[in-house]
């Protein structure tokens, strides 16, 4: 691997540090966007019998609040449960904005890094064919080892490029339509415990 690394020139070191970068945040992405970590199975009706059984406690919005982003969702609505209807669903609203923004960061870095990856490459490529001119001597006659590196430096970068590009690319739209689906399992839940919560609806 040194040797190759060592083939691609520097040129490679900014393509290594985008994978770098592009691995931490699958891998982050990979364990925050799990529905379990998101949206407890459980938690709506666990927090609707709470609630009717002991009312808003300090201790049920402390809890809501420090788990999972649809507890907090819960906890910034019930925190208005005897405020008018339109009072309990702003405040809703605006914990669910803050925990769509939770959902989709560092998506905006992945979609850079795969847009980016390319043209790194595209920079090595460019890198190496000058190599590769430079290798040409007044005579005509080319310098055999300077030209090897010249190729080398072109055809490595763009394919690492290439090759951290791509999965980069897939795990963007891949989180991106994972987090819709999250925010909008969020909304429908969210919804549903101001209809409970109002009785418009029973859990």
């Amino acid at each position: 691997m040194l040797a190759i690394i060592d083939a691609a020139g520097w040129p490679i070191w900014p393509i290594i540090a985008a994978s770098i970068v592009s691995l931490g945040i699958i891998g982050e992405r990979a364990w925050t966007l799990r529905g379990k970590m998101v949206a407890p199975p459980g938690l709506f009706s666990e927090t609707i019998r709470d609630y009717r059984s002991q009312g808003v406690t300090p201790e049920l919005l402390s809890r809501l609040a420090q788990g999972s982003p649809l507890g907090r969702i819960f906890a910034a609505g019930l925190r208005h449960v005897r405020s008018p209807r339109e009072v309990m669903r702003d405040a809703i609203e605006e914990a669910g904005r803050a925990a769509a923004r939770d959902l989709g960061r560092f998506l905006t870095t992945l979609g850079t890094i795969a847009t980016m990856a390319p043209l790194l490459g595209l920079l090595g490529t460019i890198i190496g064919m000058i190599e590769i001119f430079g290798a040409q001597s007044p005579t005509g006659m080319a310098n055999p080892a300077q030209l090897a590196r010249g190729i080398s430096v072109a055809l490595y970068n763009a394919a690492f490029g290439i090759i951290v590009a791509v999965p980069s690319l897939i795990f963007h739209r891949h989180f991106r339509a994972r987090a819709d689906e999250l925010v909008g399992d969020l909304e429908q839940q969210a919804v549903k415990l101001v209809e409970v919560v109002h009785g418009d609806r029973s859990p």
